[in-house]
């Protein structure tokens, strides 16, 4: 399949990314990944592996359409989570903590 990546023209194939991530170890890291094999790899990981060029110089976006219209299954970033905000006095109760039974 033709795909443009940092204004770049590729012909990536399946099996072409499945033998570029053989024996790589995915990074650590929360965000946005694509599942090659049994493993979720960061995008721009995968970009960088599969393109040889520098992660700054394509995006996310980029990699997620061309392995997703590759076959590989894409996670988004996950939702956040709601924020807890604590009154004052709220906040300083929990800083003493719970008393102590004796």
């Amino acid at each position: 399949m033709r795909c443009v990546i940092a204004r770049f023209p590729f012909e990536l194939t399946k099996t072409g990314v499945l033998d570029s991530m053989r024996g790589i170890k995915p990074e650590p890291g929360s965000g946005e990944s694509v599942i090659i094999g049994r493993r979720h790899y960061p995008v721009k990981q995968v970009g960088q592996v599969v393109t040889r060029q520098d992660r700054r110089d394509f995006s996310a976006a980029e990699v997620l359409r061309a392995m997703t219209q590759l076959g590989f299954t894409c996670r988004a970033l996950p939702a956040a989570a709601p924020v807890c905000v604590l009154s004052p006095l709220q906040n300083a109760s929990a800083m003493l903590g719970t008393p102590v039974s004796v």
